[in-house]
């Protein structure tokens, strides 16, 4: 069991990865302080209810926020650390998706992905950061489509390579101040955002995907806390996510053939 010096601060609390993830810190707490952020008010507290439910001793605080909206973002941020104290542990898990061929897919809405994937964890890092100290950790819930281009996804995808990169920055210059970072990306993983997305996949990036099974909201929880506690920056969850982090450089050329065959055999 950890006694975290702090409190933990999860955005995207309310269901999947987030909520899978907050659990998972907060049983490891010696006295856990949990902040949640989501913008449903109501699937917010069914998550509040279920966490209090599991974990009684829990100090557990929800925050109805759009991360979108730097001004609120501060202020929710401050509201949190005055009330629990330090963010100790931060999983920055908020996020939409989007899929549709480019030239399909409207253009404010591929706007409102990036501001959401990529603004709305820079407006928590940026409020978020001055109230850590020595010894927090940070981890940003990326995705593999992050890792290597895929049909349908360009609406998507960018957003969660600008991620990556904001990742990769941020390992350099928290290190000095003692706070470790860490980049999940994980595969396809059962949650809602994932059961509104299937229906709406083009055919080809229906039959990518089905090439690996999703994984559990709660197995990619457990593969981030764990690397998280390690102090690993990168954590690859799941063996088709290793496989292509290690190889893509070298079977891109097949992938992108295998991509191409699909389009012409379906039609797309």
């Amino acid at each position: 069991m950890r006694d975290a010096e702090g409190a933990i601060f999860v955005t995207g609390g309310s269901s999947g990865i987030g909520l899978a993830t907050a659990r998972r810190l907060a049983r490891a707490a010696a006295a856990p302080k949990l902040a949640l952020f989501a913008r449903n008010p109501a699937r917010l507290e069914q998550a509040a209810a279920l966490l209090r439910t599991d974990l009684p001793q829990a100090d557990i605080r929800t925050f109805v926020l759009d991360v979108t909206d730097t001004a609120a973002v501060e202020a929710a941020v401050a509201a949190a650390a005055a009330a629990l104290g330090s963010p100790h542990r931060v999983v920055l898990s908020a996020g939409i998706t989007l899929t549709g061929r480019l030239d399909t897919v409207d253009l404010a809405e591929q706007r409102g992905v990036m501001e959401v994937n990529y603004f709305g964890s820079l407006n928590m890092v940026r409020a978020l950061v001055p109230r850590m100290q020595a010894g927090a950790k940070l981890a940003l819930v990326g995705s593999a489509a992050g890792l290597h281009g895929v049909y349908g996804y360009g609406g998507y995808a960018p957003s969660k390579f600008a991620l990556r990169g904001l990742a990769e920055v941020l390992r350099v210059e928290l290190q000095p101040r003692g706070i470790g970072v860490t980049l999940c990306l994980p595969p396809d993983t059962d949650t809602p955002m994932l059961e509104a997305e299937v229906p709406l996949r083009p055919a080809v990036t229906s039959h990518i995907s089905a090439a690996a099974p999703a994984m559990s909201a709660e197995a990619v929880a457990a593969a981030l806390v764990r690397g998280m506690e390690a102090g690993r920056f990168l954590v690859l969850p799941g063996l088709s996510v290793k496989l292509l982090y290690l190889f893509a450089p070298w079977i891109a050329p097949l992938l992108r053939w295998h991509q191409q065959r699909l389009i012409r055999r379906l039609g797309e």
